[in-house]
């Protein structure tokens, strides 16, 4: 069975200051009934790790390098991200894809490069505006999936974020039928290629989630849990969400 999973991206956010909303987070959700992430900038990541060291809250990294070490100024290898005390690191979400150019191949390097390292990857999928309304959004994600996930995932290693770029920031959220019609696809294609271990791998939805929709969005069938964006900053918001997964 997929682990539940509520998991922070906090972007190019965060200083020092906001690790105290992790230690609020980690006293109000000591025994969280569900895994909780959170991916701070790389400047915070071993600071992060350090402060919620013996709490049941997870530190990641929001992107990594394909190489493990080299002259790649400004990159981040996922050896360093385990070193710092990550245990996770996102790629492909769409930011990275739209300003980086990342492509389905980059990506599936990236998760091979966080396996190596023991980590787990969190592979990030999802359709823009106007492949939804030109009724493409299956076949994107599709796409996407066989591209993007390495020979080898397993629950262990893999989690897929289902995120549609048109919700990510925007209040604007699929409905309920909407993000079951993609979750449905995602978990039987993952069953088709990679057999058992498909029922195995978490699959978040991304997109505007809110302690306000967090319920009604947990419970869709095969939404095992949230990539948060704003959200997670706020001790507040993001242990709503928590609470929400924790009573799907």
């Amino acid at each position: 069975m997929a682990r539940k999973l509520a998991a922070g991206n906090w972007k190019m956010n965060g200083t020092a200051a906001s690790l105290a909303e992790i230690e609020s987070l980690a006293q109000a959700h000591p025994n969280p009934g569900c895994d909780v992430l959170i991916c701070p900038p790389a400047t915070l990541l071993s600071r992060l790790a350090g402060a919620t060291s013996g709490s049941s809250i997870k530190a990641g990294g929001q992107d990594c390098h394909t190489a493990a070490s080299g002259a790649h100024t400004g990159d981040i290898a996922a050896d360093m991200i385990a070193d710092a005390g990550g245990s996770h690191v996102i790629v492909g979400h769409s930011e990275r894809r739209a300003d980086h150019g990342e492509t389905d191949a980059d990506i599936s390097a990236k998760a091979e490069a966080v396996w190596r390292a023991g980590l787990t990857a969190v592979i990030c999928v999802g359709e823009t505006l106007a492949e939804r309304e030109a009724g493409e959004t299956i076949a994107i994600v599709a796409g996407q999936l066989a591209g993007s996930i390495p020979e080898g995932a397993t629950g262990e290693n893999t989690v897929i974020a289902y995120e549609p770029v048109w919700a990510i920031g925007t209040g604007k959220v699929p409905t309920l039928e909407e993000i079951g019609a993609v979750h449905a696809d995602i978990r039987a294609r993952l069953k088709a290629r990679f057999a058992a271990a498909g029922d195995d791998m978490s699959i978040l939805y991304g997109g505007s989630v809110k302690p306000t929709n967090a319920d009604e969005i947990f419970g869709v069938a095969d939404v095992d849990g949230a990539l948060v964006g704003g959200a997670s900053l706020k001790a507040e918001d993001f242990g709503g969400i928590i609470a929400a997964l924790e009573r799907a």
